[in-house]
């Protein structure tokens, strides 16, 4: 699917986010809401807005497609804007010394994906004190006051869809691994307590997680962690992973141990190897949509906050201050349909 046509199915989901978060029903489309002009541009840049953005080192599919979209974003968007982005950072330290130096270059809007939202909170702050707004993508900041806009999808959503989903195909009794992405950050925790409560609610205790732990979103780390859960686990019934690259590894590991057949997997994000593979039918059963096409809306926001204006669709003449995308459950029943969302 082209980048255009993303950025036209993520912008019409990011109107649904706003009016009725948590719809997992939406399948996109319509037309674009963040390009035209709403509000007072006199009180905005005039000329290009000046954009930095900030994201860590793309080591994986998720991120480096993260990273290209923003790209895009601002080759799309054209004399409008002057961007500048930096995707080297390997770990909070030091992408928080990159965004020192981002400071210094005075932008006009800030747009960060923090390694670890805590952690980044205070240089954030920092830009934020200096008047400079900053547009917080997924991993949220440990304060609201740290950022102008926050732009994400919906992790709680995602972990929800996930429970309700493992409690229907185990018919609410059975063992399940979670492999977690990155301990501590805000996307982790609210995938772990989205799938804690459906599981409970739906299933009241029948549905035991055997296994919990972090690979970091790592194909190499979910290798070595779900090959050690194998080794301590002799039943396991099914595998909610928070992260398709991820999931990869964890897949060889099963595979590799030769107890595919035994369990089932699902992965989050929407990665075109996972819809493929939920095609295909077997091991992975399904996926719940996080598109990283989200950092091209999060440039086109900062454009528009650099300019004094808001959403077109809406009354106020200011970009909202949080915008979460539904996330959509991918089965092979539905993966024909969607499979061209696959980054």
């Amino acid at each position: 699917m082209s980048m255009k046509r993303l950025v036209l199915v993520l912008c019409a989901l990011l109107v649904f986010g706003v009016a009725a978060c948590g719809d997992d029903d939406d399948d996109g489309g319509g037309e674009s809401v963040l390009t035209e002009e709403k509000g007072s541009p006199a009180q905005g840049t005039e000329g290009p807005v000046k954009i930095a953005f900030s994201t860590p080192a793309a080591d994986h599919g998720w991120l480096k497609a993260v990273s290209d979209n923003a790209k895009q974003a601002g080759e799309d968007l054209g004399e409008e804007v002057d961007l500048t982005v930096n995707d080297s950072a390997a770990s909070s330290a030091e992408q928080a010394d990159q965004i020192e130096t981002l400071i210094q270059d005075k932008p006009d809007v800030l747009v960060v994906l923090p390694f670890e939202g805590e952690a980044l909170t205070p240089v954030a702050q920092k830009a934020t004190d200096a008047g400079i707004p900053v547009v917080n993508v997924d991993r949220e900041f440990s304060t609201a006051g740290a950022y102008r806009t926050w732009i994400g999808g919906d992790n709680y959503g995602i972990g929800y869809q996930a429970g309700n989903y493992f409690a229907e195909e185990l018919g609410c009794k059975g063992n399940v691994v979670e492999i977690q992405g990155i301990a501590g950050i805000s996307v982790t925790e609210l995938r772990t307590q989205g799938f804690n409560d459906a599981i409970e609610q739906a299933c009241d205790g029948g549905i035991k997680v055997v296994a919990r732990q972090p690979a970091d979103f790592l194909p190499d780390k979910g290798l070595t962690v779900m090959e050690n859960i194998l080794q301590a686990e002799d039943q396991i019934d099914g595998v909610y992973t928070h992260d398709d690259d991820m999931a990869e590894g964890v897949v060889a590991a099963i595979e590799n141990a030769g107890r595919e057949d035994e369990m089932f997997l699902t992965g989050a994000g929407g990665s075109t190897a996972a819809m493929e593979a939920i095609e295909q039918g077997g091991l992975y059963r399904a996926t719940f949509l996080y598109n990283p096409v989200m950092s091209a809306s999060a440039i086109q926001l900062a454009n528009l906050i650099g300019r004094g204006e808001g959403l077109t669709e809406l009354a106020e003449p200011e970009v909202p201050s949080r915008i979460q995308v539904p996330a959509t459950t991918v089965t092979k029943e539905n993966v024909a349909e969607l499979k061209d969302l696959g980054y």
